[in-house]
């Protein structure tokens, strides 16, 4: 056959898909897949010459994908580099005449390359903005003293301290980094900043080292030593040393921390801390896929402290999380509630309401923007007044809601709509040709699945009664939107082999007869089928493996 393929064609076919196999498979169940599309798109059997030039345009394109998966080394080829990895002119990447492993060793070593010269290229900045607010008088007005004052009748909020921190990395190579940071701080009309620059060599699997050096206008230069060492697959030991130079002399200090994880998903810590605060310090966390936990002890000048704190995550695309903790100790105790979310893409919105003796209550806004956090400290009362309380907690969540229904939400619905909007637009021409090889394949199918369909009836076997292959609305607050499906019942029934359909862990849209009918939007299989003459329904997402009959897929009519 000489209809040659266009790299169109081939840069937006699926192998794998096309002959329903998994990339696991042998070469004889790449041979069995291939026997069987050839049989059914072979163009000698058509005499219509509309129908011979789409099978034989298809069948070009199962043997180009039979040829390049049942060679070895175009297989590997395929795998790592994809279909332009096989159009390269001489292949320059590395010699067609190599091992699998031998080309896998080349491409991590290129891989290895690229993501050196990419992170000499990254600067990997990050930063914190903090603005501590002072808004007692909404709750503890001196208003005794003030009443003559113009002015006095509303209630002052001020700014009282604020803190700008940034820093960047600067890969020089992949074992040496410099770490160039930076802060400023200003409380009650007093400030300052520092500005700081460390060099960290990455010596060995198991270790790192780093060299610091600060000056500031609040303290005097600064020279520190930072090693951290795995000293076994499980323990893993950090040591600071810093010297600090004043007016008051050399400041000397020290920080060692032992850890230790306990098991899969528990650490253990050790903290021992010399020079101006010194302390003692063990803590353990366990951080699950749901929950983390940490419990704390401290036994130090001037603060000695317990701890515990407990955090659920929840498992939604929102990524939320409802943290609590208590906080006890010679300054008093604290407890800390609060709730983080995911807002956007790159966004996470965090609340948190702290209450304390003698500290009173404060409301604590958080938000994280890449690698940028501001923090918004709020300090409402020195006493513990129940009105602070309740409008602390109650008053943001009011807010949050009412700006997630009405903004923030229609926002982020828009984006993804301009997004899938730019996504159809770019892949229309495809997703049309698509669409015309597929409705050529359903016409070619006809007579293999009358055939096939006769044979499963004469065993009682397996039919196909319905299969709808898209974007579902299971979701009531969802009806408005449209649903998107296509008709596979046909493809499907082609696939039927000794009363078995089999689909392997791969999107459903490459199968033949099948094209994709909401580009980048969540599809599912639904499937309607009669075993043994009794009807069977199940629903799977797109790339879900699938194997019918089930007992489970059952419909139950007892009712």
């Amino acid at each position: 056959m000489a209809t040659a393929l266009s790299e169109e064609e081939l840069d937006n076919e699926d192998y794998y898909s096309l002959l329903n196999v998994g990339r696991e498979a042998s070469s004889e169940e790449l041979k069995a897949a291939y026997r069987r599309l050839c049989m059914l798109y072979h163009p000698d059997k058509h005499r219509d010459p509309e129908l011979k030039s789409q099978a034989e345009r298809l069948f070009n394109l199962v043997h180009q994908a039979y040829e390049v998966l049942s060679d070895p080394q175009t297989r590997a080829i395929y795998d790592i580099y994809g279909k332009r990895g096989l159009e390269m002119e001489g292949w320059e990447v590395v010699e067609r005449r190599r091992t699998p492993a031998e080309i896998r060793e080349e491409f991590e070593r290129l891989q290895r390359e690229r993501e050196e010269r990419r992170l000499q290229q990254r600067t990997n900045p990050k930063g914190t903005i903090s603005v501590g607010i002072d808004a007692t008088d909404l709750f503890d007005r001196y208003d005794e003293e003030y009443e003559d004052v113009s002015g006095s009748g509303f209630p002052q909020i001020e700014i009282n301290k604020m803190h700008i921190s940034q820093s960047i990395e600067a890969p020089l190579t992949a074992t040496d980094t410099a770490i160039l940071s930076g802060s400023l701080s200003t409380q009650n009309g007093n400030g300052g900043g520092s500005i700081n620059f460390a060099l960290r060599r990455v010596t060995s699997a198991k270790g790192w080292g780093e060299l610091e050096f600060g000056a500031g206008d609040l303290q005097g230069p600064l020279f520190g030593l930072k090693l951290f060492r795995n000293l076994t697959p499980r323990c893993f030991v950090t040591t600071n040393c810093a010297l600090q130079f004043s007016s008051r002399g050399i400041r000397p200090g020290l920080t060692t921390v032992l850890a230790r994880n306990l098991d899969k998903n528990t650490v253990g810590y050790l903290q021992w801390r010399w020079g101006i605060q010194s302390a003692m310090n063990t803590s353990i966390v366990r951080d699950t896929k749901t929950s983390h936990f940490t419990v704390a002890l401290q036994l130090g000048i001037p603060h000695s402290f317990a701890l515990i704190s407990y955090q659920h995550k929840f498992q939604d695309d929102d990524q939320t999380r409802v943290k609590g903790s208590l906080k006890a100790g010679f300054f008093g105790t604290v407890v800390e509630y609060g709730a983080e979310r995911k807002i956007s893409r790159h966004s996470v919105l965090g609340l948190a309401v702290s209450i304390g003796v003698p500290q009173g209550v404060s409301l604590k806004v958080k938000l994280s923007r890449a690698s940028q956090t501001y923090f918004f400290p709020i300090h409402l009362t020195d006493q513990l007044l129940p009105s602070a309380m309740f409008y602390a907690t109650v008053g943001p969540l009011v807010v949050y809601f009412a700006m997630h229904r009405l903004i923030i939400k229609p926002y982020l619905r828009a984006q993804k709509e301009k997004e899938l909007e730019k996504q159809r637009e770019s892949t229309a021409s495809d997703i049309l040709q698509k669409k015309q090889e597929a409705e050529a394949a359903v016409r070619l199918m006809q007579e293999s699945v009358r055939r096939i369909i006769e044979a499963e009836e004469s065993r009682m076997g397996l039919i196909i009664v319905n299969a709808w292959y898209g974007k579902f609305i299971n979701d009531k607050s969802r009806r408005s939107e449209k649903v998107k499906v296509i008709d596979v019942a046909v493809p499907l029934q082609c696939l039927v082999k000794d009363s078995k359909l089999i689909l392997t862990e791969a999107s459903k849209a490459g199968l033949p007869g099948f094209y994709d009918p909401c580009v980048g939007e969540e599809k599912s299989l639904r499937v309607l089928y009669q075993f043994r003459g009794v009807l069977h329904q199940v629903t799977v997402p797109d790339s879900e493996a699938l194997r019918v009959p089930r007992q489970s897929h059952r419909i139950d009519t007892d009712g």
